[in-house]
Formats: structure tokens, C-alpha cells, sequence
């Protein structure tokens, strides 16, 4: 029998290695796959649950605000009212959110839970500005409060927010940490709201109500702004914090007969789901390279990679390939 030579011997091991890692990219996918639409699940039952609890929070509050006769009660309720319709549509984006890709979105239509997000943070935004707004005009015109009145209400209250907080708590998407946060501002705000009445019962400092909703409103909107900053990248295609192109880079060089890599893209299309283009210089055919790249990519957090080969002689015509040209030796044929 012929001995077999060096190189089909290095050939045959790279034919082995390639399939174990299209093997294992594979199986990645399918987990990943499975997991998202299982975070998608679970996230539109945390949110409709917010939401009926908001929805039957609001109309108790509205219903002990007739029988107090209290304006404030039922103004809240009213805001309260406010909060259950934008989680309701948080909760319709969530669902849509899990549609397939399509003609139209080929992408699918997960974008539509960052919406979801988008529009949950503007309102829990508006809605701090507009607290600390009213608790400074507060600070300088107190008005009589029904201390008895707001420390049973506020009892309850906290209740059913927090139990509002725990059920969506842990958040799977931008969308469902959107609410959750405005769950937990509502939950915070009754909590100052008992602490508040306790207090001015016993030494009758009114002020001490609105400095509390100034300080509460305030971590609201530092928490819904850095959520607004997560969304503003997304939309942006800003590269994910977790993923660092030049390791990722790097990662791949390691490959052998990966010469050089390029033209890196990488963003995400809902905080978790991340997507990546690049240029990768190799003398060998697709079929044995390929699999490798994706298995590190998904190894890196790269669910998803559309991958161009270029040989070692061709010229990338890309401008971002110009740009980012190595300046070492090896690679400087490739670019001119």
C-alpha cells in the first residue's frame, strides 16, 4: 500500500477538524435558536403579567380616590392608567416581536421589541422629569396631606407593585427590562410615599414628602437614560460592549491558514442577538475553513456571520478594507 503523503495527511485532519466544528456550530445554532424564542416567550409573559397588574392597580386607585375624595389619588390613578397602556403596548411589540423573517424584514421583526423599549423609556423619562418638576414646586408650596389616608394606601401599593417588580424581574429583552423599570419606579415611589407619611405624621415637615420623589425620580431617570443609551446604540449599529473587534480579530488569526482578516462588522439587532460580516484571506477552499470561523465566532458571541474568502493575491476593492490595511509585510500584497 502507497504511503500517504505529508500533505493529504494534513489535508485529511483539516477535513476532520472542519466538519467537528461545523458539527458543533450547528448544534450552537439550533441552542441558541431554541433559547431565543424561549427568551421571547417568557418576556411577553413577564410583561403582560406587569401589565394586568398595573392595568388592576390603576382601577382600584382610581375607585379609592372617589370614595376619599381625593384628587391626588385619582390624579395618580390616572397616571397609573397612563403606565398600563404603554406596558400593554410594550407587551403587543414584545409578541410581534416574534415573527420570522419575511420579504419585507429579513431580519425578522425583533426590532420591534427595542421599539417596545424605546417607547417605555421615553414615557418612564418624561414621566421622572415631570415628577421632579411637580416635588420642587411642591418644596415651596405645600399643600395639606392625609398622612392616615396615604400610609394604607401606600401599604397596598407597594404590594402590588412589588409584586409587579418580582414577576418581571431578570429581564431577557431591552423591552422587558424597559418595564421592569418602570414597575420598579412605581414600586419605589409608594415605598418613599409610606416612609414619607410616616414621618411627616410624627413631626409634620411636609417637605420631606417631595424630597423623597426628587431623589426617586432622579435614579429613575439616571436607569432609564443609560437604557435609552443601550437603544440609541442598537439602532446606531454600534459594535456590542461585549464584543471586541480587535480579540475577535485576533481569535481568528489563530486559525491555521487564515492569513489575515478584515472589513469586521459587528452589531446587534436586540442587546443578545449579534450578527457579523467580515473578509477573511485564506488559500483554502470554503468548505474547510468555514466551519472553523463560525464555530470561534459563536464561541465569541457571534450567533450569525456572512464570511467572503479572498485569496492571498486578490486586491479588496472594499474601502473599509484601505482603511483598515495591516502595515505589517505579511499582508501588505493583499491591499495594493
Amino acid at each position: 500500500m502507497p504511503k500517504k503523503s505529508k500533505n493529504s495527511k494534513n489535508s485529511t485532519i483539516l477535513q476532520e477538524s472542519s466538519q467537528r466544528a461545523l458539527e458543533t456550530h450547528a448544534k450552537h445554532h439550533d441552542h441558541d435558536h431554541d433559547e431565543l424564542f424561549h427568551y421571547a416567550a417568557n418576556s411577553s409573559r413577564k410583561i403582560l403579567t406587569a401589565f394586568l397588574l398595573n392595568l388592576f392597580f390603576s382601577i382600584v386607585e382610581f375607585a379609592g380616590g372617589v370614595f376619599t375624595g381625593s384628587v391626588a389619588i385619582a390624579s395618580d390613578a390616572v397616571h397609573d392608567l397612563g403606565d398600563a397602556i404603554s406596558i400593554g403596548i410594550a407587551y403587543f411589540l414584545e409578541r410581534y416581536s416574534r415573527k420570522g423573517p419575511d420579504d419585507r424584514y429579513s431580519y425578522g421583526y425583533i426590532r420591534y421589541s427595542v421599539m417596545g423599549s424605546l417607547m417605555t423609556t421615553l414615557i418612564l423619562i418624561i414621566g421622572s422629569t415631570i415628577v421632579i418638576c411637580g416635588s420642587i414646586y411642591r418644596l415651596f408650596h405645600p399643600a395639606p396631606i392625609n398622612y392616615d389616608g396615604m400610609i394604607i394606601l401606600a401599604i397596598f401599593s407597594v404590594i402590588v407593585n412589588f409584586a409587579a417588580v418580582y414577576f418581571t424581574r431578570d429581564g431577557e429583552s431591552l423591552n422587558q427590562k424597559s418595564v421592569n423599570l418602570h414597575m420598579l419606579e412605581d414600586v419605589l415611589g409608594w415605598v418613599i410615599v409610606l416612609i414619607g407619611a410616616i414621618l411627616m405624621r410624627f413631626t409634620d415637615l411636609n417637605f420631606i414628602d417631595s424630597l423623597l420623589s426628587i431623589l426617586v425620580a432622579i435614579f429613575i431617570l439616571v436607569s432609564a437614560l443609560k437604557n435609552l443609551k443601550t437603544v440609541i446604540d442598537i439602532f446606531l449599529v454600534k459594535t456590542p460592549a461585549s464584543i471586541s473587534i480587535q480579540q475577535l480579530r485576533q481569535q481568528l488569526l489563530t486559525i491555521p491558514d487564515v492569513k489575515d482578516v478584515h472589513h469586521i462588522h459587528v452589531w446587534s439587532l436586540d442587546s443578545y442577538k449579534n450578527f457579523a460580516t467580515l473578509h477573511v484571506v485564506t488559500d483554502q477552499p470554503s468548505d474547510r475553513i468555514k466551519p472553523q470561523i463560525r464555530a470561534d465566532l459563536a464561541r465569541l458571541g457571534i450567533e450569525h456571520a456572512t464570511i467572503e474568502l479572498e485569496s492571498p493575491s486578490e486586491a479588496c476593492s472594499a474601502h473599509e478594507c484601505r482603511i483598515e490595511a495591516p502595515t505589517s509585510a505579511r499582508h501588505h500584497h493583499h491591499h495594493h
